[in-house]
């Protein structure tokens, strides 16, 4: 079963409590999500580590119920 969008943004707003989080719904299927996340828990990280974050928020929910997540991380201005 799909994961909604309502879903995946509070798995995220529940990690990231202070972010500021757009998601969009690329395929209309409710599976493949565009999520770009704007947090102060990324600053000093890595490209690849704020990635990491965001996995381990979804709690092993990528390639399961959420089949593709296409993600775009950056630290606030």
């Amino acid at each position: 079963m799909p994961m909604s969008i309502a879903d995946l943004e509070a798995n995220l707003r529940e990690a990231f409590p202070d972010a500021e989080i757009a998601i969009d719904d690329l395929a209309g299927d409710g599976d493949h999500y565009r999520a770009r996340i704007v947090s102060p828990a990324f600053a000093g990280l890595s490209r690849v580590k704020q990635h990491q974050l965001v996995y381990t928020a979804l709690k092993g929910k990528v390639g399961g119920e959420l089949h593709a997540l296409a993600l775009e991380t950056s630290v606030p201005a």
